[in-house]
């Protein structure tokens, strides 16, 4: 994929993913991943989510793969990928300060119900979100609906050209190396979502 500079001026689309502590009304974000189509990346753990709603599944999918060795960063200026292990103030401060980076922000998500929700929970409600981030989100999942693609589809093995011999899709990086996958990662199913967004606008 082609990677552009950014420019403050023109309409950018982020690709947004999140973890979080249950499908229900009072779940609390674990940890979030954005990527812009330029490359550019966020990802955050939190450490205010509810640990009372963590169950077993949780525990062995997601809390035991978050990072233990993030650092906690006191500045963001100038940088355009960011990781951080930070409270919700923080988190808004920091997202706040990499969102400025850009124009026009378009968030794009898959299955975004709880997504946006809680993009939105980070700034306190609806209205306090950055003003250049489009108050109308988009959701990859009527994209592959609307091109004829079950939209139940492994986003995985759709964007993957590489298979092993029981059907995984291989993902590897630019100088041909293998890339091990990240189950219930938020940025690295953001940078899936992007790749699906991609591939699908080659689809008629």
């Amino acid at each position: 994929m082609p990677i552009h500079k950014t420019n403050k001026y023109m309409k950018t689309k982020i690709f947004l993913d999140t973890e979080f502590s249950g499908l229900h009304q009072n779940t609390t974000l674990i940890s979030i991943g954005l990527i812009s189509e330029c490359g550019k990346t966020f990802y955050a753990e939190l450490t205010d989510y509810d640990k009372s709603q963590i169950d077993e599944w949780l525990q062995t999918n997601v809390i035991d793969n978050l990072s233990n060795q993030m650092m906690l960063n006191n500045s963001y200026e100038g940088t355009e990928n960011v990781r951080c292990k930070c409270d919700t103030k923080i988190l808004k401060l920091y997202l706040t300060q990499w969102l400025e980076q850009f124009g026009e922000v378009e968030i794009w998500s898959d299955c975004l119900s709880y997504d946006w929700v809680l993009f939105n929970q980070i700034f306190g409600h609806a209205f306090n979100i950055p003003k250049n981030v489009y108050y109308i989100p988009f959701d990859i999942c009527t994209l592959f609906y609307a091109k004829g693609i079950d939209a139940d589809i492994s986003r995985e093995k759709f964007v993957s050209n590489t298979f092993s011999e029981s059907g995984e899709p291989l993902f590897f990086d630019a100088e041909g190396n293998m890339i091990e996958k990240q189950k219930h990662n938020a940025l690295w199913d953001a940078k899936i979502i992007r790749q699906c967004f991609v591939k699908l606008q080659g689809v008629s």
